[in-house]
């Protein structure tokens, strides 16, 4: 007998109603559905259409794999399909774009077809070009260049600049509660770009150490944002595409602060960095933000602007408080209880934290499953954001690192080696980066323990 599948339903129901979707979901790409705090929680709130354009999977494939396995999908298919080919006809304006076809031809074709386009479709485009093998560097330069072809026709661009009664402009009421993460990434944008105008207007050489404030900026979207829309919720484009040019950026910045000697090259680059500055801003605000406005939950946007007090203050925004998000963590913090039993005594979580906390180390632990499990709290050279807990490490990491932490941690687990220390400098101090493995009393892998200390103590009792 033919089971029929309503695609308007959550996957939370249609998992109730038919177990057997659970395996088959999972073969397909939808490797969340298999845990149950997931799909207790997100599955409730995901439709399969929905979950399948988060994680770059074609709704046609789905369909298919439906129907082999005796499920009709009723509802929804034509909607589907219709998303499925929308996606393809973005890709391929990406796609000539990166070809070199001239942009005024491209989007005239564009304004033609499309009236609006989600910012989410913009990036599952890029999701599917990387899919299919185009080198991230390509979908990477294609960054630069495709806001020139969707400025104005994003439906959050059009929403922001509503009265804010359109129930999807998400982005643009979190930008207005004071102390929100929105609230502040948008004031730190508003102030680079004034940054930017005023030394457009007077080309004032001073201007630029304030505007290179912009790596505390990316260093929060970098640990805050883009691995929780990876990891959570599937979306990939903005960790695998706008992680890198923030890297690019950032490099490209300091690297011009180093030199001496302003010609011509000199200030070519540093007007090619600008505009790529420019173009982040908007990206930001008309893609990023939004699709984080979408999908993070009340709770996670908390734990963001906890995990957001560790950082620097840029451009002179300073931190207001979020009175909702303070109030939450106070009562967290008043429900913990109870102690923690060890070989070697026993502890009330207050105590322990707090040992933890005074040890002079910055401390944390990554399983055997490369899951982050604990930070020690306390200021850091190196950022530790609490949404991190809980995620695989290596989604921590900009693009260009993840290789080295890999082989470091196979390393430990296949028993080559014990540990790696790595001697830096950090803010003018002299620092240990020691990775060690952690090991039963059997020799089984356990994790692996990095440790993160200040020398300059050393270095001056040295020289006494």
């Amino acid at each position: 007998m033919e089971k029929r599948i309503d695609l308007t339903k959550s996957v939370y129901e249609l998992a109730k109603e038919y177990p057997e979707l659970v395996t088959l979901m999972s073969g397909l790409g939808f490797s969340e559905i298999t845990k149950s705090a997931m799909l207790n929680s997100v599955g409730k709130l995901t439709t399969i259409p929905n979950g399948a354009k988060m994680k770059g999977i074609s709704m046609e494939a789905v369909i298919t794999a439906f129907r082999e396995n005796g499920f009709e999908p009723v509802q929804a298919v034509e909607t589907a399909e219709a998303s499925d080919n929308r996606a393809e006809q973005l890709k391929e304006y990406l796609r000539r774009l990166g070809e070199g076809e001239d942009i005024e031809r491209v989007r005239a074709d564009f304004v033609d077809k499309f009236s609006e386009v989600e910012a989410s479709e913009i990036m599952e485009a890029e999701q599917r070009l990387l899919k299919e093998g185009i080198p991230l560097s390509e979908v990477q330069r294609l960054c630069d260049v495709h806001s020139a072809l969707f400025h104005g026709t994003t439906t959050e661009e059009k929403a922001a600049s509503a009265d804010y009664s359109d129930k999807n402009a998400k982005a643009a009421k979190l930008e207005n509660i004071v102390g929100h993460p929105l609230y502040t990434f948008k004031k730190e944008n508003e102030a680079l770009s004034a940054l930017l105008n005023q030394y457009h207007a007077t080309g004032d050489k001073k201007l630029l150490s304030s505007i290179r404030e912009l790596a505390i900026h990316y260093a929060k979207k970098g640990d805050l944002l883009y691995p929780h829309l990876k990891v959570k919720y599937g979306i990939s484009g903005p960790a695998d595409v706008m992680w890198t040019v923030d890297d690019e950026i950032r490099d490209e910045f300091a690297d011009l602060m180093k030199k001496n000697e302003e010609d011509a090259d000199w200030n070519a680059r540093l007007c090619a960095v600008l505009k790529r500055v420019e173009e982040m801003i908007y990206k930001e605000q008309n893609i990023l933000f939004p699709i984080c406005a979408v999908n993070f939950t009340e709770s996670e946007w908390f734990s963001i602007y906890q995990d957001a007090k560790d950082y620097a203050v840029c451009f002179g925004v300073e931190r207001e408080k979020w009175d909702m998000a303070e109030q939450v963590s106070v009562m967290k913090m008043n429900a913990y209880d109870g102690e923690i039993v060890m070989p070697g005594g026993h502890m009330t979580i207050e105590q322990l934290t707090a040992l933890l906390n005074t040890i002079p180390l910055e401390i944390s632990f990554i399983d055997a499953d490369n899951v982050n499990r604990f930070f020690n709290e306390g200021p850091k050279v190196f950022k530790r954001p609490g949404m991190a807990i809980d995620r695989e490490v290596f989604s921590c990491h900009p693009p260009k690192i993840e290789p080295m932490v890999r082989a470091i941690i196979n390393d430990f687990r296949n028993g080559k080696r014990d540990s790696v220390p790595v001697w830096m400098e950090k803010g003018g101090h002299i620092m240990l980066v020691t990775y060690m493995v952690v090991r039963d009393k059997n020799g089984n892998y356990l994790g692996t323990a990095e440790l993160v200390q200040d020398m300059e103590f050393a270095k001056e009792h040295f020289k006494g």
